[in-house]
């Protein structure tokens, strides 16, 4: 498995390529870095402070899928969040044979697809579980050349009893990610972000 990601590597003087990044507040460099299932980096590509967070995706990948053609992985699988929603890269990804599983950002025809899990279930929630909730549906973007299969994943958490907190928690802020057809694999939400979780099986 393959997960792509960027991070941030703030400087702190007048180095070559330092720019503002609004979203980290900082002056730093932005890096890519792929890594497989065991944490160990695959490539990395050290980049200008104020790039895209997919900037230069292709260069980072393409050695690593090139690398691991001709070998028998039992399976192969790519993971990353929204920044990485790229029509280029799900083709690459589709073109190589892998599965991946990719956060998408939110709208309203996605929030359409899942309405009926935005709503208050019957019963009063949990005070110390969260239960999830999965939806799969067909949608094609406008940017995309044919339809994917995706999943719109909802949670659902009972009051903390902290001053200030909601009573419940019903897909506010729900998450999408495309959809892979596996028993071997299964998608899960920690800390607002996608993971890939073997199901160990008999």
């Amino acid at each position: 498995m393959l997960d792509m990601d960027s991070s941030v590597s703030p400087t702190h003087g007048d180095q070559e390529g330092a720019a503002w990044n609004g979203h980290f507040d900082c002056n730093c460099y932005h890096p890519n870095f792929l890594f497989n299932q065991f944490g160990m980096l695959e490539r990395c590509a050290l980049r200008n402070g104020n790039v895209h967070s997919a900037d230069g995706w292709r260069n980072v990948l393409d050695p690593v899928i090139t690398r691991y053609a001709g070998r028998n992985l039992g399976g192969r699988f790519f993971r990353a969040d929204a920044a990485y929603a790229i029509p280029a890269l799900y083709e690459r990804l589709e073109g190589a044979g892998y599965f991946y599983a990719i956060r998408m950002k939110k709208n309203a025809v996605l929030e359409g697809c899942i309405a009926h899990r935005l709503t208050r279930p019957v019963g009063r929630p949990s005070k110390t579980k969260v239960k999830r909730f999965y939806e799969d549906f067909q949608y094609q973007a406008q940017s995309w050349d044919k339809p994917r299969g995706l999943s719109g994943i909802s949670c659902v958490a009972g009051h903390s009893g902290k001053e200030g907190d909601v009573p419940w928690l019903a897909a506010k802020n729900p998450r999408y990610r495309t959809r892979f057809s596996t028993s071997c694999w299964r998608v899960r939400t920690r800390r607002r972000r996608l993971t890939l979780e073997a199901c160990l099986t008999g």
